[in-house]
């Protein structure tokens, strides 16, 4: 019983389509829909190709950018409200909506535990020292040759650091700097 209300719920608030009779054959709110839909790409080929085509864009980082505006506006809308997605921020169960859950408290390591982290870091690297200059740079070749970057990934995660791999990678390709 629960689950089909919950289905109604979902398919009223967001789609809007118990409001219509009959929305699937033939329905003037389907073919709106597509409408929107179809529109909304066509704008966004045209984006493109002023900007010189999809190389064009990636130079300007237009892709990068409409991704991170579109995700910062689709967080703030859900996280204010005006964005309704059942289950989220509305219709939630009582246990989910209760103030317990709300302003749950992060739990944070403690500085033993983070000097733990870093030690086991640190020794993975001295106890791998001699094959990793050797791994890494098979994967700075593969990234700068076009070569499967994948495979070389899974031989160097068994004798380098997270942190070894970005650097490696970051001397190739650059690194990724947000745009403000």
């Amino acid at each position: 019983m629960r689950r089909a209300v919950a289905i109604q719920l979902i398919i009223n608030r967001e789609l809007g389509l118990n409001k219509i009779q009959n929305p699937w054959q033939g329905s003037f709110a389907i073919d709106y829909l597509t409408d929107m839909v179809e529109e909304a790409v066509y704008k966004e080929f045209e984006a493109l190709s002023e900007r010189g085509g999809v190389l064009g864009a990636m130079e300007t980082m237009y892709q990068r950018a409409k991704i991170q505006e579109e995700s910062l506006y689709y967080e703030t809308k859900k996280h204010d409200g005006s964005l309704p997605i059942v289950g989220i921020n509305t219709f939630l169960s009582r246990a989910d909506a209760s103030e317990e859950h709300k302003g749950a408290e992060l739990i944070r390591s403690t500085e033993e535990e983070k000097q733990d982290q870093v030690a086991a870091v640190r020794a993975f690297q001295t106890r791998h020292a001699p094959r990793s200059p050797a791994a890494l740079a098979a994967l700075q070749q593969a990234a700068a040759g076009g070569g499967n970057v994948f495979a070389q990934l899974m031989e160097c995660v068994k004798v380098g650091s997270l942190g070894q791999i970005s650097r490696a990678l970051y001397q190739v390709g650059g690194q990724y700097r947000r745009n403000m």
